[in-house]
């Protein structure tokens, strides 16, 4: 099936119905950001030091890539902070939320609707930081992703990037919802098409709900040194016991602060 396409789908569904993710920030969060008072996230909760911006809080000058943060949250704040925002989201709703936000605010941006594995839409070296919130947690490959990500950015061009504990997936999380119950399921890489038994995926894809894929740490963090990217920075977070009861045994969460060599 196209993953791509059922996943646009999906959150677009999902930003119209509204969640954390999707709300657009007040104007009060906003105009504040245009003041050098703004903080963001990789990850749910622990914000980004601000050393991992090559400019904080003025980031005026600074071309930045907002990969897959669409929702009407992160990208104003950037702009109104001084960076030349392009938003780049394979959700259409997403990136309207973005545009009327902006627009709302004077503030300007430019979106591009598409697959993250694919920027060829950008030019080589043309951007000096790509901000990447949790999302290669909906995509089957993410190799490709770092690829594209190291070709867009400029010699010394920064990658921040949040990302999924690859063991949240060794575990069912429908019986823990209904049991309270945690039990090893699933081996590893797991993928929502293959692991999932053939009724629950049946409910999972009529119900519309994005297809989830675990990916390795080798893949997220090796991944991005084989793409030419050294690591300069990491942290891990966590979640919230109503969203997940793994939330009370590991991180389920983590954030890499990657540049270009």
């Amino acid at each position: 099936m196209d993953i791509a396409a059922f996943n646009r789908n999906a959150w677009n569904l999902q930003s119209m119905e509204g969640c954390r993710w999707s709300t657009p920030f007040s104007k009060d969060i906003i105009n504040r950001a245009a003041k050098g008072k703004w903080e963001v996230i990789l990850t749910p909760n622990k914000p980004v030091p601000a050393d991992w911006f090559p400019s904080h809080p003025d980031l005026s000058g600074i071309d930045l890539l907002a990969l897959a943060c669409g929702g009407g949250q992160q990208v104003p704040i950037f702009a109104s902070a001084g960076a030349t925002v392009t938003s780049f989201d394979n959700s259409d709703i997403q990136l309207q939320k973005d545009e009327e936000t902006c627009a709302a605010h004077g503030l300007s941006v430019s979106t591009i609707q598409g697959d993250m594995i694919d920027l060829s839409d950008l030019d080589d070296e043309s951007f000096d930081l790509v901000f990447n919130p949790v999302s290669n947690v909906f995509s089957a490959e993410i190799l490709p992703v770092w690829k594209e990500c190291h070709r867009v950015l400029r010699p010394g061009g920064r990658l921040l990037c949040g990302f999924m504990n690859p063991a949240f997936f060794l575990f069912d999380h429908y019986e823990a919802e209904e049991t309270g119950e945690i039990k090893v399921r699933y081996p590893l890489p797991y993928s929502d098409l293959d692991s999932l038994n053939e009724e629950v995926l049946s409910d999972h894809l009529e119900a519309q709900v994005s297809l989830e894929f675990s990916h390795s740490l080798q893949e997220q963090i090796g991944g991005q040194c084989d793409a030419g990217f050294a690591i300069h920075g990491f942290y891990e977070d966590s979640w919230d016991d109503e969203s997940s009861i793994l939330n009370r045994w590991l991180p389920i969460y983590a954030a890499t602060f990657a540049v270009k060599k």
